[in-house]
């Protein structure tokens, strides 16, 4: 007898941090008031998940918290979801590192695999560590409508994988801060399709998926 699932994952960007615009990677700034509404914004009256996954860093978790309390939802927090590490670069805006490492920056922006920033992750690092959280992801949830709560370099490189994008593109697709992204899995007898619904959206005034 074959086996059938399907998991739907929505990926939610965390809101502004603290700090302004930079190369914050695990830098743990928490949100500013703006973030904070522009995740409950984008969640809205939303509840119809069953289960709720988030970094650890402090712009996602503590939003994950309040709306595990809200929703009594089970929440995970889940080292690997950490944004890329852009390691000597955190907490730098793209002008300062021009001034002092206009070169590197450069080489970065051309060919982010071969060019990693000084004491970051590597791409190629990062893109096993999410691929890793991905299929365990998948295999966990069957059947089951999930929320992770997390960063743009997270949620582009799971749409790197999921769209099949060279990954040399990773930084060209766009994530506003608390925007919203929904995939969904079909697994037929272990084998894994993926699909796209919506990229950046909000679910404000949405009804429960039934």
């Amino acid at each position: 007898m074959s086996h059938h699932a399907t998991v739907l994952l929505d990926l939610l960007r965390h809101g502004e941090p603290s700090g302004g615009e930079c190369y914050r990677g695990q830098q743990d700034d928490p949100l500013t008031e703006k973030g904070w509404r522009q995740m409950r914004q984008a969640v809205g009256v939303f509840s119809g998940w069953d289960h709720l996954l988030s970094s650890p860093l402090r712009r996602c978790s503590e939003f994950a918290d309040e709306l595990a309390q809200k929703t009594s939802l089970p929440l995970n927090v889940n080292p690997l979801l950490k944004e890329i590490s852009f390691g000597e670069w955190e907490g730098r805006t793209a002008q300062d590192i021009e001034q002092t490492h206009a070169q590197a920056l450069y080489n970065f922006w051309q060919d982010p695999v071969l060019y990693t920033p000084p004491g970051a992750e590597p791409l190629l690092d990062f893109e096993r560590r999410i691929d890793n959280v991905l299929q365990t992801f998948i295999a966990n949830h069957h059947h089951q409508h999930v929320l992770v709560i997390c960063h743009a370099g997270v949620i582009r490189m799971i749409l790197k994988q999921v769209l099949g994008l060279p990954i040399e593109r990773l930084f060209a697709i766009q994530i506003p801060h608390a925007a919203l992204t929904r995939l969904q899995f079909e697994i037929y007898d272990g084998q894994v399709s993926s699909s796209l619904i919506f990229h950046n959206s909000q679910l404000i005034d949405h009804e429960p998926i039934p």
